[in-house]
């Protein structure tokens, strides 16, 4: 029972975390490290808290969740019970609710997966029929719309694609800056980053506190591709391109891909930012917080393993 009751107190840990973790801003100094603790946040969650029902409901084979499981399995096929204490009705509603949560949790995230790349191949041959090369803007894809939009379709193929509008509304430093930001989402495979907390927001999606994480996260994202961009123009050409698309009425990105804006209140945050940049994180505390994630993200595979 004292590894059910460790990865339970585990789970409720992380999910008040959490949501005191909505309300930070310390995390618009770091979100580089702040995005890596809402990913330890996560995957701690869900193997705790599904590991305290399987641990609850396992403890009479003594082994542990994991090799537990391999007993029952091994029992089952047998068709006979090998363990050496009582399997009553709260166990075996234990162990079911908690197969059924960690089925829920991988299968929505592989039906996420699948789903993004199935729009992302369909974007891809769309992409090849509408749009095309300029000399102006080498290794971008140009769609002849009058509307204002730039977004990137991250994967192995990895575009970066900007409208006929955004070349005409954006002065040259400013689309410099911008496809910076979209080569940020690239490189850096933000798209990887998003895509646990959108499967969550799938499996929960009645829940107000997931749906602030996954906003959280995806403003952290941004924050972390403008930091990117930074590096190779002034933040203030960022901030008036994303003021220039805020009042052109800017086009949605597409299913699957990355945008280089999104609602008004994170727009004006990042522009916030980058006008008005406040100092970062010192580095001993960035290096303690992404200690203490990797720390959190190994206890609950730990106490999966350990004999109970």
């Amino acid at each position: 029972m004292i590894a059910a009751a460790a990865l339970a107190i585990l789970a409720v840990v992380c999910a008040i975390g959490a949501w005191r973790f909505t309300h930070a801003r310390w995390t618009y100094r770091a979100p580089h490290v702040a995005i890596v603790l809402w990913q330890a946040l996560g995957v701690t969650w869900g193997l705790a808290g599904t590991g305290a029902l399987l641990a609850y409901a396992l403890e009479p084979y003594r082994q542990g969740v994991l090799h537990g499981l391999l007993s029952f399995v091994h029992s089952a096929f047998d068709g006979g019970y090998d363990a050496p204490g009582p399997y009553d009705v709260p166990r075996i509603l234990a162990l079911i609710t908690g197969l059924t949560a960690l089925s829920v949790l991988v299968v929505v995230l592989l039906t996420a997966a699948s789903q993004t790349l199935r729009a992302r191949r369909r974007h891809r041959v769309l992409l090849a029929l509408v749009s095309h090369d300029d000399p102006d803007v080498p290794g971008v894809r140009v769609l002849d719309h009058p509307g204002a939009t730039a977004y990137c379709v991250p994967g192995l193929r990895s575009q970066v694609v900007v409208s006929a509008g955004t070349l005409k509304l954006l002065s040259p430093d400013e689309l410099t800056a911008v496809l910076a930001h979209e080569s940020a989402h690239v490189r850096e495979r933000h798209d990887l980053v998003l895509l646990p907390f959108a499967a969550l927001h799938r499996a929960l999606p009645w829940s107000r506190l997931v749906r602030l994480i996954q906003s959280e996260v995806g403003l952290l994202v941004e924050m972390a591709a403008d930091d990117a961009a930074r590096r190779y123009c002034s933040p203030r050409r960022l901030a008036t391109a994303l003021l220039r698309f805020g009042t052109a009425g800017s086009v949605p990105a597409p299913q699957g891909t990355l945008g280089a804006t999104g609602t008004c209140d994170t727009v004006m945050a990042r522009v916030q930012r980058l006008v008005n940049p406040v100092p970062d994180l010192p580095r001993r505390i960035r290096y303690a917080i992404v200690a203490f994630s990797v720390t959190l993200t190994s206890s609950a595979p730990l106490l999966w393993l350990i004999p109970h």
